[in-house]
């Protein structure tokens, strides 16, 4: 249907009116809340591709989950009403003394744009609240950012707290942020790392066995 492919370009190119106008349209002629979904995704898969590609950049991809947030905002209720539920379920934060949050908002709006549930903590989180949220919440990973080379100590404290409260198996962690790397993960017992953004999508979609 030509209105999909319109929806979808609306969040490639950040047009919010654009896409709460096209998804109350296709909600009142009868579309189902899974196909509206389906649209949206596939536009933020593609606004997820050209950022890895470098053919996006931050700005971009702000405004493009701008629109997705938005088109969501109308969506979301009528998605539980038909019981709709998300493909994951991961729990995001900045580590415990670091208080940087643009690259892990980044990545919180990408999870919400490839249909995980997101319950984003903020910043200067400790490895207890992360360990205990996912916990509580039900969650099958923890998504941990962090800006600073002294605060990335923290990172090992939540795995730790992971494994002591013996849910690692059930619960996969997942670390990025500027000065983190591949092999700090491996060291420090993560079960993924994302360079970017996009990578974070993939990864957990792939930690989760998630199409």
């Amino acid at each position: 249907m030509e209105m999909f492919k319109e929806l979808a370009q609306s969040i490639i190119s950040g047009k919010l009116p654009v896409a709460q106008e096209l998804t109350t349209k296709l909600l009142a002629n009868g579309v189902t809340p899974k196909e509206v979904l389906d649209s949206l995704i596939s536009g933020m898969n593609v606004v997820g591709e050209k950022f890895k590609n470098n053919e996006f950049y931050v700005p971009e991809v702000l405004i493009a989950a701008r629109a997705m947030k938005g088109a969501m905002a109308i969506l979301k209720p009528r998605l539980v009403e038909t019981g709709v539920k998300p493909i994951g379920k991961v729990v995001i934060g900045t580590v415990k003394g670091d208080l940087h949050d643009i690259g892990k908002n980044l990545v919180s709006m990408m999870l919400e744009g490839a249909g995980f549930e997101v319950i984003d903590l903020g910043v200067d989180v400790s490895p207890e609240k992360f360990v205990n949220t996912a916990n509580e919440r039900g969650a099958g990973a923890i998504g941990m950012s962090a800006l600073l080379t002294t605060t990335m100590l923290n990172m090992k404290e939540t795995i730790k707290a992971v494994n002591n409260a013996g849910v690692h198996d059930s619960i996969k962690v997942v670390i990025g942020g500027a000065p983190v790397t591949q092999n700090y993960a491996n060291e420090i017992g993560a079960d993924g790392y994302a360079p970017d953004a996009a990578s974070a999508v993939s990864e957990l979609k792939r930690l989760l066995r998630v199409a």
